[in-house]
């Protein structure tokens, strides 16, 4: 059943999914160099008495292209509403979509940095329209979590990095207000000045990695101080600061893990949700996963061999 009503401040969309119990509900949140942003809201019918968390979530497709409400992510969205989280599913603006043929370096290096840039913008400004929305919707303020896959999840981990460091971009959120979790599937740090710390402690992490993703980093790849820092290195700064995480780490696995802890790996989401999240565990666990009869992949690249594998440039 789809029912559309148009008013003057909002597009409402809703689509009840009977046979899983959970309602989409799609909402205009931002309008943003003439492009129109919309998010999809996942809850349950059922009504709670508590206040619920609330998990954000950005789709992958290197900045160039992507949905928020891919059939890929259904699954994903299903069982954490059904959990009784309150599931966000964004838009946000592609910088890379309409990346020139041939440029040089400097030009890709300023390229990236618009595409994380505004992907984060856009990501805040989700985050301040579930916060206004929060007391209608039945959100828990202070647990409010950001996810994402591939470049959805350098967005979301981008955005705890700036937001922990004061960067002006993170200016827009509330005095005061932090993320209360981070659920990335192959993503990074994008740095511009060398390699990235942490000012103050992030919110609790899950990082999903494969050693040989040669999209994201799963260490980094820098080049004349620009580069992307990956799980491996992220989890080495979150260690220095005794901050708690948990990273699954799955050697030779290449960029598929962007994607497959979406449906495979929810149980695990939802424990780290229960035990980090909701229950404020303190914890720091690393799972190292190898299928013995698994392809022996690379698990060594340079920065073209990011570039090739994304853009199929090759500038170096």
């Amino acid at each position: 059943m789809r029912r559309l009503i148009l008013t003057t401040i909002l597009l409402l969309s809703v689509v009840s999914l009977r046979a899983e119990g959970v309602v989409r509900t799609t909402f205009h949140y931002a309008t943003t160099d003439n492009q129109e942003l919309y998010l999809d809201r996942y809850t349950t019918s059922a009504e709670s008495s508590e206040p619920r968390p609330c998990m954000i979530f950005a789709f992958g497709g290197g900045f160039v292209q992507g949905v928020r409400d891919h059939e890929y992510y259904s699954e994903y969205f299903r069982r954490l509403a059904e959990a009784n989280i309150v599931v966000v599913s964004i838009d946000y603006r592609l910088g890379l979509r309409n990346l020139p043929k041939e440029g040089g370096v400097v030009a890709m290096i300023e390229a990236f940095d618009n595409a994380v840039n505004i992907a984060v913008e856009d990501l805040y400004s989700a985050t301040n329209y579930v916060l206004q929305n929060a007391e209608e919707w039945g959100v828990d303020s202070s647990k409010i979590m950001i996810s994402g896959s591939s470049a959805g999840a350098i967005t979301a981990i981008q955005a705890e990095w700036m937001r922990c460091n004061g960067m002006p971009r993170a200016d827009v959120l509330p005095e005061g207000f932090k993320y209360a979790g981070v659920v990335s599937c192959a993503g990074a740090i994008f740095s511009l000045k060398g390699k990235p710390k942490f000012e103050s402690a992030p919110a609790p992490m899950l990082l999903f990695h494969g050693t040989s993703d040669s999209n994201v980093p799963y260490n980094y790849a820098s080049l004349f101080g620009v580069g992307f820092y990956g799980s491996e290195y992220i989890t080495r700064q979150l260690d220095k600061l005794n901050s708690p995480y948990w990273f699954y780490s799955v050697e030779y696995a290449d960029h598929r893990i962007a994607g497959t802890p979406l449906w495979d790996k929810c149980d695990l989401i939802l424990q780290f949700i229960r035990d980090y999240v909701i229950g404020g565990e303190a914890l720091r666990i690393r799972t190292d996963v190898e299928s013995i009869n698994g392809e022996k992949r690379p698990t060594r690249f340079k920065v073209k061999d990011y570039l090739k594998t994304n853009y199929k440039r090759d500038l170096i």
